[in-house]
């Protein structure tokens, strides 16, 4: 495989991936669970790229032009950077030969960029520590990352099967 061959699957196996975590999510907003915001991680990247990585609030942060597209890209680009890790740590033979240990392994790892950074930096305390139901949280974000590593996984093996 080439250079290109192995970006383009990265490429299509993080937006896959993070396009069954939406479907999950949407799923769970049916029933009324409270889901991401996007809005808010564009908040928080429109306000880092300005240079302020930590917020008392983001809801009470200062809005950002476009912060609900930002933090659209914001997600999908996060999605792809950890199909990057997941190829970088198992070798590109897995984007040829996807096996569900490793995609898992990488999804489920992924939440700990939440939980230690995001969270806290957004002003809702390390593993959602300042919110109401931190556990319930933390929870809710384990199953969230372990959906996206199963993406991976579903993400790489249909585009291998489609060009088989």
């Amino acid at each position: 495989m080439t250079s290109l061959q192995v970006i383009s699957r990265i490429v299509i196996v993080g937006c896959g991936a993070t396009l069954i975590m939406d479907i999950w999510l949407m799923f769970l907003k049916q029933f009324g669970v409270q889901t991401l915001n996007f809005a808010f991680i564009g908040r928080w990247g429109g306000h880092l790229f300005r240079g302020k990585f930590a917020h008392e609030s983001i809801a009470k942060a200062a809005p950002i032009s476009g912060e609900l597209m930002l933090g659209w890209l914001i997600h999908y680009a996060v999605g792809i950077v950890f199909a990057g890790l997941l190829v970088s740590v198992f070798g590109t033979v897995w984007i040829t030969n996807p096996s569900l240990t490793p995609a898992l392994l990488i999804g489920v790892s992924t939440v700990l960029i939440p939980l230690l950074v995001m969270q806290p930096a957004m002003g809702l305390g390390i593993a959602a520590s300042k919110t109401p139901t931190p556990i319930k949280s933390c929870i809710r974000s384990v199953v969230n990352h372990t959906i996206f590593g199963i993406g991976l996984f579903l993400s790489a093996s249909i585009i291998e099967w489609i060009l088989r």
